[in-house]
Parts: C-alpha cells; structure tokens; sequence
C-alpha cells in the first residue's frame, strides 16, 4: 500500500465538519463511561459497515494520555471471520512498517555511539551490493536511496502466494530486486531499503537484528508483548486474531487466512509483533525523545517532503505531509501537527497517531490487509472527533 495515499486518507478521514483542535486543561478527564462507550460504538459501526468488504472480525484501539488520565481501550468483534471468541486487549498483531521505527532507533543508538555515522555509504557495510555502493544511510532510512522495493516485484509476490509459510532469508528477499536499475534519489517508498537497514545493524553490532532489538528496545522498556517471528514466546498466535488477505496479487489467498507468524519476508522492514499496550508505549518513548540523544532525535524527526522529496524543516498546509527516518508527520487544518504511521502486512493493519500539543496516542489494528482502499485512516478521524467531542463537554465544568 501506499504509504503517501494512506496519509492523504488520514488527512481526509480527520476532516471533521465544525470540529475544533483539541484544547489543552490541565486536570481534564474525559468521563471515562462516557467516551468508552461512545468509542465501542465507533468501532461497532465500522465493523459492521468495512468487515464484510474488507473480510476483517476485529477491531482495536488504545488511547493513552501523558498524564494521570486512565488508559481507553476498546476491542470489538471476534478472532476469526465469521465467528471465534471475542477480541480483547490482550490480543497481538502484525504491526508492518511499524516495526521501521525500530529499525532507525538502532542505527541512531550506534550512531550516537561512534559505531557508524548516517552518512556512512553502503560501500562501507554492505559491499557486496556495489551498484549501492553511494547510497548512505539516510538514503535508506527517508526512503530517498533509489533502490526498488521487493515487495512489488512480481516474483516474490508468486513466491509468497504458493507458501505464506516459507522462511525467506536476507539474501532471497534481496535476490527479487538484485540486477535491477537504481531509480532517481527521489521519495519512493520501498521496503528494500530496511532490509538494508537491518544488515547494517548486524554488522556494526555484530550481532542479530532480533538480540538488538531485545536489548535495546524491547526489554528496556518492558515490552513484554512484542517479538520478532520465529522468536516469538509459546503461545504468541493464539492472541493474534486471524490474518486475512485481500490482495488481489495473492489471488491463492484472496479473502483467507495467512499464518499469523510468518513474517520472514518483512524482517526489520515490517516483521515485528506487538500488543497495542507496547505499541503505546513504543509510541511515547519514541515521540517524547526516551531513546535517543538530542542529535540523534533530530535527525529521527527530520523530514523529507513526500511531495518534492527535498527536505523541510516541518510540515505546512501547502506542503502536509514529511517523511522522517521511518516517521510520517502531517499538517492537519483541524487536528494540527500530527506524527502518524499505518504499518500494513498481508494480514493486518495497525495505525498510531501521536499528536505533539497534547502528547494523546491513537493506535488502531484490524485483522485484515488491504488492496486498494484503505478505510482505517477514517476511523481514525471518527475517534479524534468523539475524543474531541467529549473533551469539549467535559472542559467547562472540570479545568
């Protein structure tokens, strides 16, 4: 999917007539009853309107505030399509290119450690990819190298269709793209480029992407929910609700199932499992700057126009929507400056919005993929307009 056609569904979802930008107050609560409900039946309508075409059971939120408020967290539907037990939030997901995220903190961590530099060439790491060879770091992690994304190549998508199941090495998944011409060093999204990404993290590190991430990220801040695929905990795909499928280019798996830990073919691209409870956490240490040194935050944050691909110092109603080292940041007429991403799978889809004025989180995760149209960005919207809603009633009588 593409991410610059989901952002701009993000942006359009969130269009909410006579909405207003959420107002800050200190010691406003929403009443908690009160919005759970009204979010259970946002859910409950978008289940019942997109399940059906979209072939999805489950939907989740969380909402998370930076205060002392209580978390929201609301789950409806059942674990599989057509019946199953009921999701509740406790339940995993494939979080896709969220799992990029991850992937720029570690370089950023060996970065502020003398072990590599953004501006690095792959010369340097991965000579054995020489027509590469001056494409840096940064290149990889802005989406601005050139270098074509596997995923869309023909081949692969044969591959994953006849066996979901098979266990795709680094060097297969880059072997689709291998050979073919460097595009301009323009923004294209391409999956190619963290799989790069991931290499590199071994090498600097001599060690495995997944121990990195374990002792960099996922321990430190008690992510107990979260694992990369095959080293996921006993148990991990009996809390996922089933992965559907609704590609078209996967005609074999066209409206079924997909099993819900093969991920090998998106690794340090997309491979992660998550709860939306880690994916909150995740989301704050990652926005409000716990990870990294000031330097290196900067350079997290900083943005490629997805319009121009030159580089802005932030977004603005004329130019909406940057991409950082693997963060999206938009300018909203309504909800202001936004950090977003949807990371998409061939089974799942998980959405996070961070928004900077009020430091709330929005996560959202059904159990299906997505062709064409991607309507979870409007169920974004729906919920910061009943977010927005309730904390407009609240604030007069409670600041």
């Amino acid at each position: 999917m593409a991410l610059a056609t989901v952002t701009a569904a993000l942006v359009s979802g969130m269009m909410v007539s006579g909405c207003r930008p959420v107002v800050a107050h200190a010691g406003v609560e929403p009443s908690d009853s009160g919005v759970t409900a009204a979010l259970r039946s946002d859910l409950e309508n978008y289940l019942d309107d997109q399940g059906t075409k979209d072939h999805f059971s489950a939907v989740s939120l969380r909402v998370t505030y930076a205060d002392q408020q209580p978390d929201i967290s609301v789950d409806v539907g059942t674990s599989r399509y057509g019946g199953g037990r009921p999701v509740n939030s406790d339940a995993l997901w494939q979080i896709g290119s969220n799992t990029k995220a991850f992937t720029s903190v570690l370089l950023l961590q060996l970065e502020a450690e003398g072990k590599l530099s953004m501006r690095d060439k792959l010369g340097k790491w991965l000579p054995e990819y020489p027509a590469w060879g001056d494409v840096t770091i940064t290149h990889l992690l802005s989406m601005t190298s050139g270098i074509p994304n596997y995923t869309e190549q023909s081949a692969f998508l044969r591959d994953f269709d006849a066996e979901p199941s098979t266990r795709f090495t680094l060097e297969r998944l880059m072997s689709y793209v291998e050979g073919l011409p460097l595009g301009p060093a323009t923004y294209e999204y391409s999956n190619t480029n963290y799989l790069l990404a991931q290499m590199i993290v071994e090498r600097a590190s001599d060690d495995t992407y997944d121990e990195q991430l374990v002792e960099r990220i996922i321990e430190p801040l008690g992510m107990d929910d979260t694992c990369l695929p095959p080293d996921c905990p006993p148990g991990t795909a009996s809390r996922m609700p089933a992965p559907y499928s609704t590609h078209a280019d996967l005609p074999n798996h066209l409206n079924k199932s997909v099993p819900a830990l093969a991920l090998s073919w998106a690794q340090g691209a997309g491979g992660l499992v998550s709860s939306l409870r880690d994916m909150t956490v995740w989301d704050r240490a990652l926005y409000g700057g716990q990870l990294l040194p000031p330097a290196q935050q900067r350079e997290l944050e900083s943005l490629v126009s997805m319009q121009t691909s030159e580089p802005i110092e932030t977004v603005t109603a004329d130019d909406p929507m940057g991409f950082g080292l693997g963060l999206v940041k938009i300018a909203h007429p309504v909800a202001g400056t936004v950090w977003f991403y949807e990371g998409a799978t061939y089974g799942n889809r998980v959405l996070h919005m961070y928004f900077p004025e009020t430091e709330m989180i929005i996560a959202l995760a059904v159990n299906s993929a997505v062709g064409d149209e991607d309507t979870l960005p409007d169920l974004a919207g729906t919920v910061y307009e009943t977010l927005s809603a309730q904390r407009a009633t609240d604030s007069p009588t409670r600041q």
